[in-house]
């Protein structure tokens, strides 16, 4: 007890910090799925990461029960197991495949995730039609090309693409939820809407491409209120593994005048993605927003 009353306040709080921070940062992952190196996953439908060189993802945040995992590597058979409840280990073996559909498919994702102008887009969207050509009824492959002609802007192509998707598969969560990206690229907030509310309909209420979709629509209609709702579904469900959302959710706070909500956001956004592309921006803004929320004046 002498020492304790011996060392300043001040130190005693820095001390429990530090000791605070230790803990949090001992605590294992949630979970870690173990596979094939720089394989995609994704869990009940939403992609959460990349693993290693190792073949190893280590996830923080995972929600109790039931979770189906999903598992793409180029080279290989995507794979698809399920994840108990409480387990906090997963290994997914993964086998070779010598299926020209599946490996044009996974170049195709490939090309598509790096594209960085139209021109690479247009090579993208032609390899995911080499896919298709070898395997028709191949669902993914036209929800990918779909993907690829709306950021060309390409939005009838588009749609049509979604159409042979569903022909396959009629109950496809991700593919209405494009669909309703393409409708509201397209200025048809209505359509967008139902196609958003199917998606998540199909995907059980699961659907966070959707909840986004849907707050993008109300944003266009000057709802921040539904905005910022539809946003904390999609957060929910993504386990923040998609931290531009928290900076969407700070603006749809700022539009409804909610300062102290707006930072909560913007600071979990630069928790997650501290370089993120929009980090210096909301830096350059978070004192007045505090200032605002603490209820000072601001003189411009």
């Amino acid at each position: 007890m002498r020492l304790r009353r011996g060392i300043p306040l001040s130190i005693r709080v820095y001390l429990c910090l530090i000791a605070f921070a230790l803990v949090v940062h001992a605590q294992p992952p949630a979970l870690t799925i173990t596979t094939e190196p720089n394989a995609i996953v994704w869990i009940d439908e939403v992609r959460r990461g990349t693993t290693d060189a190792s073949g190893k993802l280590a996830l923080t945040k995972i929600s109790a029960g039931r979770h189906t995992v999903r598992v793409r590597a180029n080279g290989f058979k995507e794979a698809t197991a399920v994840l108990l409840p409480g387990r906090r280990t997963l290994t997914v073996k993964l086998l070779p495949t010598t299926d020209e559909a599946e490996l044009t498919f996974q170049k195709a994702e490939t090309a598509r995730e790096q594209a960085r102008d139209d021109a690479a887009r247009e090579k993208a969207a032609d390899i995911y039609r080499e896919a298709i050509k070898l395997r028709p009824a191949f669902p993914a492959a036209h929800v990918g090309l779909a993907r690829v002609l709306l950021d060309l802007n390409q939005f009838k192509e588009a749609r049509a693409e979604i159409d042979a998707a569903r022909r396959t598969k009629p109950v496809y969560p991700e593919a209405s939820a494009v669909e309703g990206r393409i409708y509201r690229e397209e200025a048809f907030a209505a359509e967008a809407i139902r196609s958003f509310r199917r998606a998540i309909r199909e995907g059980n209420g699961f659907q966070p491409e959707a909840h986004v979709g849907l707050a993008r629509v109300y944003e266009d209609a000057g709802d921040f209120n539904g905005a910022v709702a539809e946003l904390r579904k999609a957060i929910d469900q993504l386990s923040d593994s998609e931290p531009v959302i928290y900076q969407m959710l700070g603006a749809a706070y700022e539009k409804i005048e909610k300062p102290k909500d707006a930072v909560a956001a913007y600071e979990k956004y630069l928790q997650l993605a501290p370089n993120g592309s929009y980090a210096a921006a909301i830096r350059s803004i978070l004192e007045q927003l505090k200032r605002e929320a603490a209820g000072e004046q601001i003189i411009p």
